[in-house]
């Protein structure tokens, strides 16, 4: 549903060249190339294994033409300026490395009254809908994934990553700092996760 969302504001800015930023396993691309009319669109993410995957999903429903990988860095991405009409990023920003640095390589790449648009989790403002979100994130889903896959650090990881990463309101102050403007954001499902919207 959040991704459909976003779709939506995709084709609403009439993106025709998307970037998709930390696009893992082509999830989000795909569904663009799908149901965004006349896109071609640039999936990049640091690891070559998620990509690989990627590649095949992409490859089996016949949408090789539509979109392109590259294995890079958010803060490197081998594009001219103002190459794209619109960047997306879904439930990756909570892990760039140098969250301001990232941003502004991002601005760059984007034509002048282009778009960036970020899905990403976020702590609900709700006390009560947040200690029932707290406990299912760090205790409920931690157990379950001991109990299926044996690996406890990366489901302790998501909702750990998700406590550090910045309130929406400063999450929203830095995109303005960086040059966006015309930001604002979507509260998803009582505050678990929010969709920021900013024109270059």
């Amino acid at each position: 549903i959040w991704r459909r969302r976003v779709m939506r504001i995709v084709r609403r800015a009439k993106a025709s060249k998307i970037m998709d930023i930390a696009t893992g396993t082509g999830d989000l691309a795909i569904a663009m190339a799908k149901r965004v009319d006349r896109t071609q669109i640039l999936g990049i993410d640091l690891s070559e294994e998620m990509l690989q995957v990627a590649r095949k999903k992409i490859e089996k429903q016949g949408l090789d033409e539509r979109i392109t990988l590259e294995e890079c860095n958010v803060e490197s991405i081998p594009l001219a300026d103002e190459s794209v009409d619109a960047a997306t990023v879904a439930f990756g920003v909570r892990n760039f490395e140098h969250q301001k640095e990232a941003l502004i390589e991002l601005k760059r790449t984007i034509k002048p009254e282009g778009h960036l648009i970020v899905l990403e989790f976020s702590n609900p403002k709700c006390a009560l809908v947040r200690w029932v979100y707290k406990l299912y994130s760090h205790h409920i889903l931690p157990a379950i994934g001991r109990a299926i896959s044996r690996n406890n650090s990366a489901y302790q990881y998501l909702p750990d990553s998700i406590d550090k990463f910045a309130t929406p309101e400063s999450y929203m102050a830095l995109l303005r700092e960086v040059g966006f403007s015309k930001v604002s954001r979507r509260s998803q499902s009582l505050g678990i996760a929010q969709i920021y919207i900013a024109q270059k």
